[in-house]
């Protein structure tokens, strides 16, 4: 069982963040066989023949993903804790490049088991040579993606911040993962994670949503400490598109219904446009009209305006809405 211990100070500077980084790292680990949440069959599917050209042209993409799926721990300079919402996967990239080689070889005979590198890792520019090895798997199995899985994970936060607000830590922690416990006295528990207690003392601590259900630790002692645990609602993204048409489509129009559909959680203009491909003055305008049908509510939250469906909208998209709470 891992431990973060954490003071009151800490709790009160503890925020939520992205890390593409890491959403490269769980999608290698699917696409390597490591597990296959439900949801992402669909993508695995698409994104497999792609994978499998890059591993058979590059042995050390082949060594870091059987390395990522079998490791009970990632190497640390691979998967290091993300600052805030605007991280990007150059930023990351180039914290992966600059890693002195013989830190780098230690995490990664750390990582590795038996303490053995596989041929491939056992390099000296191993530090620049895995930055390539990500940055091409990234251009192509997740680039073209990211502005959708952005929006749902974006999504994600917003949800766990409404619990935050609503039910306090204690409930905003415990809904992260089966697995995870907020005791009264500071300490997380992640019972199926393995290693020794961490006390944060003033490091920097993030919550870091996964799309493809990742769940484990990112360290920096002493500067900072992240839990990656699986996002909500991302097999909608994944997930085949449904049928060209059907009776809300010819009720409303496709793009209204696509709208609709997607709203099982609460989102913004932004998000809805990102994560459907559609135009930010479209998505917009048909929002409104939605609202005016009474098909949909609007709160302000913050900077930004949150669509919800009503229970006549729930009822028209056949599916239930999930609800803070």
């Amino acid at each position: 069982m891992a431990v973060l211990e954490l003071t009151s100070d800490d709790l009160a500077t503890t925020r939520f963040a992205l890390s593409p980084m890491a959403e490269l790292t769980g999608a290698l680990q699917v696409l390597g066989g490591r597990y296959l949440p439900p949801g992402l069959g669909h993508w695995t599917a698409q994104a497999s023949p792609r994978y499998l050209a890059l591993r058979r042209a590059d042995p050390l993409l082949a060594a870091l993903t059987d390395l990522m799926c079998a490791t009970t721990w990632l190497p640390d300079f691979t998967s290091p804790p993300p600052r805030g919402m605007d991280t990007t996967f150059t930023g990351e990239l180039a914290g992966v490049r600059s890693t002195p080689p013989a830190q780098a070889r230690a995490d990664l005979l750390r990582s590795s088991p038996g303490r053995t590198l596989a041929p491939a890792l056992d390099r000296d520019d191993i530090p620049a040579a895995i930055a390539g090895t990500l940055q091409a798997a990234w251009t192509q199995l997740l680039a073209p993606d990211w502005p959708r899985l952005r929006a749902i994970l974006e999504r994600d936060v917003i949800h766990r911040a409404g619990l935050l607000a609503t039910y306090g830590w204690a409930r905003a922690f415990d809904s992260l993962a089966d697995d995870l416990r907020w005791k009264t006295d500071g300490r997380i528990e992640i019972h199926t994670l393995t290693g020794p207690s961490h006390r944060i003392q003033g490091a920097r601590l993030t919550l870091v949503p996964n799309g493809f259900a990742g769940h484990w630790l990112s360290l920096d002692p002493p500067h900072a400490y992240a839990f990656h645990y699986p996002a909500r609602g991302t097999a909608a993204l994944w997930e085949a598109a449904p049928p060209a048409s059907d009776g809300m489509d010819r009720l409303i129009g496709q793009p209204r219904a696509r709208l609709l559909r997607a709203l099982h959680a609460p989102a913004t203009t932004s998000q809805l446009s990102q994560q459907l491909a559609m135009s930010l003055g479209g998505t917009s305008t048909h929002l409104a009209i939605l609202h005016q049908a009474g098909l949909l509510t609007r709160a302000r939250s913050g900077r930004t305006v949150l669509y919800r469906r009503t229970p006549l909208g729930d009822a028209l998209a056949d599916t239930p809405a999930q609800h803070t709470g």
